[in-house]
């Protein structure tokens, strides 16, 4: 495959560069970092007022197909946006709070929204003025999201929504959420669903509790529906599971180049530290840390071979369970590098710190959750058998 930045791109590659050295100045610089895998809360307002200035600079959206910057946003092509991924990584920016709205809601809203859905929404996504969450799992319906529970009924022109969501990303800060819900409860399974779009400023009628992880921080959340209203409905009643697994395909592309590129520098961090400690001289280490690059280099190459590809329907899933076991394998080598010294915190432990830890120990505790969120390793085999091979389905309840 032959993949190369043209004059256009390397020309947009300054102006990106240009741009995040004049902003992050100030309290922006200070939060160089922040936010990563396991440190989720890292800086929280700031980097909110940091979507802000991302959004008055036009930097959000990028990818919006068929956008055409109509919202505020800049347009970008698929080389471009690998590019911005790149200098924003490069220059340590920091970790992004809207990336639900910018690259989930949004690109469903383009193809399956009505207009006056994108005109109320996608401008304030834009100025990086409205945080999303994603209502999709539940207790007894996670990886087997058909089995959902949660329910609406219409009142009026809308919805009341009442059920349980769990594991969403972000529900605290939010300050809108899509909800996937029964609307038939005469239809079983993916039929009788729809996708919603609910407030999540309505007290007594949604509660949020956090979920505190191993790490010690509390990225996501149970989140309580107590006939909260809805009155948006995105691609009809009854459409749910069609919109909401075009939702879930668009979790590829770009977005994978863009978590390779904070992958690299993850691997760079393992590295430098097995230089420090000198656990280079064990030659089994060394031909790990080896394959880790290697292996990152291959996700990267069959990345850029299905960029921008429709119709491949295992694509996301071989993406998926290439870096969800990778990275993983990153968190347990970053801890065998250490040795023994892994266990040790870099502080005190303290009632009321009890969770100090340093990048690398987060990044163990985090990457437990690889190959389960997003959609677990089995049903991306499942997916593939079923889709690519052609297996017979499994039957579901």
């Amino acid at each position: 495959m032959d993949f190369e930045f043209g004059s256009g791109d390397e020309g947009f590659r300054a102006e990106a560069r240009e741009w995040l050295g004049g902003h992050l100045v100030g309290e922006y610089a200070a939060l160089a970092g922040c936010g990563g895998p396991g440190s989720e809360h890292e800086g929280a307002e700031g980097r909110r007022a940091w979507e802000r200035e991302l959004g008055a600079g036009g930097w959000i959206g990028l990818g919006w197909e068929g956008a055409e910057g109509a919202y505020g946003n800049r347009t970008a092509s698929l080389t471009q946006q690998v590019v911005w991924a790149e200098e924003y990584a490069r220059a340590r920016a920091p970790g992004r709070v809207g990336h639900i709205g910018e690259n989930l809601l949004a690109p469903t809203l383009l193809v399956y929204g009505d207009e006056a859905q994108r005109r109320r929404f996608l401008p304030a996504i834009a100025r990086g003025e409205e945080l999303w969450c994603q209502g999709y799992s539940e207790p007894d319906a996670g990886s087997d999201l058909a089995g959902l529970r949660t329910v609406a009924v219409r009142d009026g022109a809308g919805y009341r929504v009442s059920g349980q969501k769990i594991w969403t990303s972000l529900a605290g800060e939010a300050d809108w959420c899509f909800v996937l819900a029964r609307t038939d409860p005469a239809e079983r399974r993916h039929r009788g669903l729809s996708f919603l779009l609910v407030a999540m400023d309505q007290p007594g009628r949604i509660e949020v509790r956090p979920i505190r992880q191993m790490s010690g921080t509390a990225e996501f959340n149970e989140v309580f529906f107590d006939g909260a209203v809805a009155g948006q409905v995105v691609g009809g009643e009854g459409a749910g599971w069609r919109v909401a697994m075009g939702l879930l395909a668009r979790e590829r592309g770009v977005s994978t180049l863009v978590q390779q590129i904070g992958f690299a520098a993850e691997l760079a961090e393992v590295v430098g530290e097995a230089l420090r400690c000198g656990a280079l001289r064990d030659p089994v280490l060394r031909d790990q840390l080896v394959r880790q690059w290697a292996e990152l280099k291959v996700m990267r190459w069959n990345a850029l071979r299905t960029l921008g590809a429709a119709g491949d329907a295992g694509a996301p899933s071989v993406a998926k369970l290439l870096w969800g076991g990778w990275h993983q394998r990153l968190g347990e080598l970053a801890m065998r590098v250490r040795g023994a010294a892994a266990a040790l915190g870099p502080a005190d432990w303290t009632a009321q710190a009890p969770y100090e830890l340093d990048a690398l120990q987060r990044l163990f505790l985090f990457t437990r959750a690889d190959t389960l969120y997003g959609g677990s390793d089995e049903i991306q085999r499942n997916i593939i058998a079923e889709r690519v091979l052609g297996l017979p389905r499994v039957e579901r309840m």
